[in-house]
């Protein structure tokens, strides 16, 4: 009984020093894995990383990561040459491959990736080609305010539009409708100013745009894809 008593106690001892070292190792690889999405994205600021899942070195030995969870702030995409900051990017990556050994880690790719973006209102109005103001609008709408110019007179329009995403990489933004549209010409000149389309691309490779939402904190992005890089 003594000699069970002591293989015992020596089990849960060595049980601790093994969830101990695991933690140590799995905080490492969460420091890394920032660094590299960091310095692959181009941030100013470090992203916070959480893998998931236990116990974390039998992943390692496996190479492969059950989810990884990373939120980064700042990252700076290209809307069709106009640059464009996507305030806060979150995203879960399920079956995670990785590359090279746990100290000599080289990058990964997540088979399956779901996340958010959200882009400020004032940084979509700097993408639209006109500058005018985007704002929120309401019912999921967002409202675009601008001036055009008929017969010499300056009339100014704001329009509540709908956000949609074409093609896994445009966000569309489009006037339901033109108040005082009965004027000759000026739907088309308003609709010239506060329709637009951006193509927005620097985002992770394999990540695709699938569904916009207008809030008032900014225009919220379902991300999702397949394949995604996650540092290299």
């Amino acid at each position: 009984m003594r000699a069970l008593r002591i293989l015992l106690v020596v089990a849960v001892i060595l049980g601790g020093i093994f969830v101990i070292v695991d933690r140590l190792a799995v905080n490492y690889a969460e420091s890394e894995v920032a660094k590299r999405v960091q310095t692959r994205q181009g941030l100013t600021g470090e992203p916070d990383v959480a893998i998931k899942g236990f116990p974390f070195l039998t992943q390692v030995a496996a190479k492969h990561l059950d989810q990884v969870d990373v939120t980064v702030e700042g990252v700076e995409a290209s809307a069709e040459g106009r640059r464009v900051r996507i305030s806060e990017m979150t995203a879960e990556l399920h079956d995670v491959r990785v590359s090279g050994s746990f100290s000599g880690f080289s990058g990964a790719t997540a088979d399956l990736a779901t996340g958010t973006a959200r882009i400020s209102y004032e940084d979509l109005s700097r993408a639209s080609e006109s500058g005018f103001p985007v704002a929120y609008g309401g019912n999921d709408k967002v409202k675009v305010t601008g001036s055009v110019e008929i017969l010499g007179r300056k009339i100014t329009r704001s329009v509540l539009s709908s956000v949609s995403v074409i093609d896994g990489s445009t966000i569309r933004v489009r006037a339901d409708e033109v108040p005082g549209g009965g004027l000759p010409g000026i739907e088309q000149q308003v609709r010239e100013k506060t329709d637009f389309d951006r193509q927005i691309s620097g985002l992770p490779d394999g990540l695709n745009l699938k569904k916009a939402d207008a809030t008032k904190d900014g225009l919220e992005i379902s991300v999702a894809g397949t394949n995604v890089g996650l540092a290299g």
